[in-house]
């Protein structure tokens, strides 16, 4: 019975930490450097109603990842409030950098502020 015990555990401890590695393994944790490649187009974020209702202000910062031809493929929100991620988001989504023999990736970081927008 004691055996029996025992193993369980052994078992239990085995499937929380794989099931921990598999929840964690998704989680982008690479860090990365600013973008080197220079923006030729850059579209101003909207700054969200709500967010200037409530006040809420910070920074915003993105891993981006840049097409050969300047375009931005993705964008990964890496930090900053839920409220201003999409619109950091859909303004960077429309930047255009400059061109480069390959892909390109880095961070970005959009600060909102109430008093500036």
């Amino acid at each position: 019975m004691r055996i029996v015990r025992l193993l369980n555990q052994g078992l239990l401890a085995v499937l929380l930490t794989v099931a921990a590695v598999s929840v964690y393994s998704n989680v982008p944790c690479v860090a990365q450097d600013a973008m080197t490649r220079k923006v030729k187009t850059r579209v101003t974020p909207t700054y969200p109603e709500i967010a200037r209702r409530m006040g809420i202000s910070g920074t915003v910062r993105l891993a981006v990842v840049v097409a050969p031809n300047g375009n931005v493929k993705t964008t990964t929100a890496m930090g900053g409030h839920p409220v201003l991620l999409n619109a950091a988001m859909d303004a960077v989504k429309k930047w255009k950098f400059e061109s480069a023999p390959t892909e390109s990736t880095g961070t970005v970081e959009i600060k909102f502020s109430p008093q500036e927008n």
